[in-house]
């Protein structure tokens, strides 16, 4: 017997029993569904830790910090400093491609009558190109002379050194221009808070100092780059120098005699390795060397590590569903059996083959397991898009929004497939009967 005769008898027979076939292609409609959004919430669980851990670095970036970066005193020989001796020995290292120091620093911004504190970050230009922009542009490469690119939320720190207030107190964001207006910047915060104390010292000299440009997003967005001021390293190294010559530089350290040492010390560096499956080590390689070091790939071990469970077991609860769904199909098959004993036996005796009877019941049985799973994989979008409509879920679960139920191809494909083989597999041993059954028998059956 051919294969399209047993496909057009298989679906014959489905299509006899109407409302039989209807419930229980039902069961392995809900079954799929069932496991595929359990799995598309572990697989969007996943998906917005790893958005929410990348949105914090690289996952293949390193940060390193020396002893002075944590407070620490002593001489300079018992010191680990980030140094660029230290900085080319980094770069020397396998697998990594490239390293990037910066040089933090407190400075204090004026304009007009508003003013704030703010950390000023110095870093190479390689750096820097990974700030987004809303206006501005970058300093160029080689430039001597300092430009600062402001950070989107930092407007907000601003207060009226008049009346003391700002927009935490007022509510309204102060008149402060960064691109329209100039910005004075005094770089000797020591000097800045003994003026402020009562012992009369004067009063540190302010720099006016150019804007490159303005982070992009709102005030109250946020982001990696909302709270600082940035600038190139080499160009506020130079501007470093000129202002405190041979005098203690505020948050270096010193030498045991209180007199600076001779070269600037970095407060972080970031290590970027070539390929995620090697962070472990060049990380391992950095704390050897006395630094402290961490990377955003530790986290997201551990993330991916708590979605899989999460995923395993909401995987599980919707196999339970299909497992059900399995046992409708076998009874359906065991009674499609019982009521079509004497057709079966008619076949044997007319000698068609044993396996062509099986592969008859498994057409069926694997039908029904397609059917259900595809009209299952269209509830399933349904019921995503559904989720994917709340926003706040993703939020709330793990502080970042997005899609918090994802159905990628291979899913659907897979729940498809797994359909068709549970309703293969719960439609043999029904095969397996009507094969065995006595042709005599069942044509005597009435």
């Amino acid at each position: 017997m051919r294969l399209t005769d047993l496909l057009a008898m298989s679906i014959n027979n489905l299509r006899r029993r109407k409302l039989r076939t209807a419930l229980t292609v039902l069961g392995v409609v809900i079954g799929t569904a069932s496991i595929v959004v359990m799995m598309s919430l572990g697989i969007g669980l996943r998906g917005l830790n790893q958005e929410l851990i990348e949105s914090f670095g690289s996952l293949t970036a390193i940060n390193v910090r020396g002893d002075y970066y944590y407070g620490g005193g002593g001489g300079e020989e018992e010191q680990k400093y980030l140094t660029d001796d230290i900085i080319r020995q980094m770069e020397r290292m396998e697998y990594v491609e490239s390293v990037y120091p910066t040089l933090e620093m407190e400075v204090y911004l004026i304009q007009g009558k508003y003013s704030t504190n703010a950390t000023l970050v110095g870093a190479p230009g390689e750096y820097l190109e990974q700030i987004p922009l809303k206006e501005g542009s970058l300093p160029e490469p080689g430039e001597k002379n300092l430009k600062i690119i402001y950070g989107n939320s930092i407007i907000q720190w601003f207060s009226n050194g008049r009346r003391g207030s700002g927009f935490w107190d007022t509510g309204e964001l102060p008149d402060v221009d960064f691109m329209g207006r100039p910005m004075f910047v005094v770089f000797d915060m020591d000097q800045y808070y003994q003026s402020m104390g009562e012992n009369g010292a004067k009063q540190p000299k302010k720099y006016l100092i150019e804007t490159a440009g303005v982070v992009e997003g709102d005030v109250m967005e946020g982001g990696n780059y909302a709270y600082n001021v940035y600038g190139e390293l080499e160009a506020l190294k130079d501007q470093i120098k000129r202002i405190f010559r041979k005098k203690p530089i505020p948050g270096q350290p010193v030498n045991k005699k209180g007199k600076p040492l001779p070269y600037l010390v970095y407060s972080t560096c970031i290590v970027n390795v070539d390929k995620m499956e090697h962070v472990a080590e060049v990380q391992e390689q950095l704390l050897e060397m006395g630094y402290r070091a961490y990377s955003s790939s530790e986290w997201m071990e551990q993330t991916q590590q708590q979605s899989a469970m999460i995923q395993a077991v909401l995987g599980g609860i919707g196999a339970i569903s299909l497992f059900v769904a399995a046992i409708g199909i076998a009874n359906t098959m065991m009674m499609s059996i019982y009521e079509r004993t004497k057709e079966i036996g008619v076949i044997k005796v007319l000698g068609c083959d044993m396996g062509a009877i099986r592969n008859m019941f498994l057409i069926e049985s694997g039908c029904i397991g397609l059917l259900g799973g595809v009209i299952g994989i269209g509830l399933s979008y349904g019921l995503s898009f559904a989720m994917n409509r709340f926003q706040s879920i993703g939020e709330m679960m793990v502080g970042q929004a997005g899609d918090i139920s994802r159905i990628p191809g291979w899913l659907s494909l897979a729940a498809v497939g797994f359909a068709i083989l549970v309703g293969m597999v719960a439609g043999f041993f029904p095969a397996l009967r009507a094969m065995k059954l006595s042709p005599l028998a069942a044509i005597r059956n009435e």
